[in-house]
């Protein structure tokens, strides 16, 4: 079993009334080597980095290699628990959870590239915080990973998933996609709103550019994570409550792409324009790089 794009999914998901968790799934088991357990292994294995990579930093935090963030999730963190937070507490876990995982990527740590290291925190964030929330099994956070996967396959396949070559439109929109439709399966959503869901995502940070400052993988790309995150949880509301995108999937994989290819070099992880052009930008990289 294969899919080439969205629709080729929902076709499969419709013919066989299957979740695209399951489509999935099937696809790793007869298009490669691995067997049921063998793919269960690997996603056990995915969810424990993730569970790690996403409370080392609020637990004990320290600064990046690059010294431009460090600290910041155990803000949000703490934050969440005084009577001056104004989001939930699904939103500030996942908030916190996901910048966390930056703080991991910046350090060397061990994170899962979801789809890559400068939005590995988007996913865990929000599974994070919902199997915390809502009372999720690990097993049942498996779906959700093997649906994310099914979008960013799609994702990688026809359109990229690559700061360098779409922008970060590319890559924390990528991620916040992935972890809409993942969403929309936890809370009982169909496939078709799964996609819807993605859908949503992709579109609101459609143009989005990559101008990590010093070209390092933490500033402003650890609190993009953050806004990944928030979007995902927003675009999956909307997709649940019946909101539909007028936009097909594939057509937006596609419009996502181009509009990226369309993004001048210098704001395609060149490190040469956006926030990492700015003066203090300049001046940080600078300082970084010790000239």
């Amino acid at each position: 079993m294969d899919f080439y794009n969205g629709q080729a999914l929902l076709d499969i998901c419709e013919k066989e009334q299957i979740k695209i968790s399951v489509a999935m799934k099937e696809r790793e088991v007869t298009m490669g080597t691995l067997t049921n357990e063998e793919v269960d292994k690997k996603l056990e294995k995915v969810l424990e980095i993730m569970h790690n990579s996403s409370h080392r930093p609020i637990e004990k935090p320290g600064k990046s290699i690059g010294g431009l963030i460090g600290g910041e999730a155990k803000l949000i963190h703490d934050h969440a628990e005084t009577s001056q937070s104004v989001a939930g507490s699904i939103l500030s876990k996942a908030m916190a959870y996901s910048m966390a995982v930056l703080e991991v990527n910046a350090s060397m740590g061990l994170i899962v590239a979801a789809p890559t290291a400068g939005s590995s925190g988007v996913l865990p964030g929000i599974l994070m915080a919902l199997q915390e929330e809502k009372g999720f099994s690990d097993e049942e956070l498996y779906s959700g990973l093997l649906n994310a996967s099914a979008v960013g396959y799609i994702l990688m396949r026809n359109a990229s998933v690559s700061g360098a070559e779409a922008g970060c439109q590319a890559e924390v929109g990528a991620a916040s996609a992935m972890a809409a439709s993942a969403i929309v399966e936890l809370m009982g959503g169909t496939p078709k709103q799964c996609l819807s869901a993605a859908v949503h995502a992709m579109s609101n940070l459609l143009g989005l550019v990559c101008d990590p400052i010093a070209g390092l993988v933490e500033a402003p790309c650890q609190t993009r994570n953050a806004i990944g995150v928030a979007n995902a949880i927003t675009s999956a509301e909307l997709a649940l409550a019946g909101v539909e995108h007028p936009i097909p999937f594939d057509e937006m994989a596609e419009s996502m792409y181009h509009v990226g290819k369309s993004l001048p070099f210098e704001l395609r992880e060149t490190a040469m324009g956006g926030c990492a052009g700015t003066p203090t930008g300049c001046k940080l990289g600078c300082a970084i790089c010790g000239k």
